[in-house]
């Protein structure tokens, strides 16, 4: 294992598959893109700062990706789709109550971006300092959440009869983000999981009003 805590392809000799190799280089590659950005952001990050990081060479990065647009996108759209799944788990537990399961999805969404700063930044601040395209895949990772949370909502009669349930869940999404990504931004990353109770505190006030 690396000093950072990477595992490199073993010297020498070895029984992995071409896919296999590829496949480890590919996930360093936007590991090191992810913690770069992180640190450095997205503008004063280098292709030479990940290679740094990934242990690999200037031609592999190329045999993987155009640019360092093209491998920043696919980092982010890395993590979006863990933390997308993460929430999706978090609310399989179908005989639980609606509000124990949003619970358990907003907690884990939380904590997930709590323990990894460098993705948080990627993930939520970070993006928008590539092209539009960024802003438009990052709008798309938002829609798939107000998709997943209004699911769940309109389980809800009480949320049904809300003028437009849809709209209230992106409202409801989008101030989620502000919050945390206004977390982000102070550094503040670590305290994320102390917004789950006011946020579980104003959906039931849409609930019970």
């Amino acid at each position: 294992m690396d000093s950072d805590g990477r595992c490199p392809l073993p010297r020498g000799r070895h029984h992995l598959t071409r896919e296999q190799v590829s496949a480890s280089q590919r996930e360093r590659l936007l590991q090191s893109m992810t913690e770069a950005v992180g640190e450095k952001g997205y503008t004063r990050t280098s292709v030479a700062d990940v290679l740094k990081r990934a242990h690999v060479s200037r031609e592999t990065f190329y045999e993987h990706f155009a640019d360092k647009q093209e491998c920043f996108l696919s980092a982010y759209q890395a993590a979006a789709d863990r933390i997308v799944g993460v929430v999706h788990e978090a609310l399989q537990a179908a005989d639980a109550p609606l509000m124990q399961r949003f619970e358990r999805a907003l907690s884990a969404y939380l904590r997930e971006l709590a323990v990894d700063a460098a993705a948080a930044r990627t993930f939520l601040l970070e993006i928008y300092a590539a092209d539009p395209a960024a802003a438009v895949l990052r709008i798309g990772v938002q829609r798939r959440f107000v998709e997943t949370v209004t699911a769940l909502l309109v389980e809800d009669e009480r949320f049904r009869t809300l003028p437009d349930p849809q709209f209230a869940c992106r409202m409801l999404i989008g101030g989620v983000a502000s919050l945390v990504t206004g977390k982000v931004a102070m550094g503040e990353h670590a305290t994320l999981p102390g917004l789950c109770a006011p946020i579980l505190a104003h959906v039931r006030s849409l609930l019970e009003r």
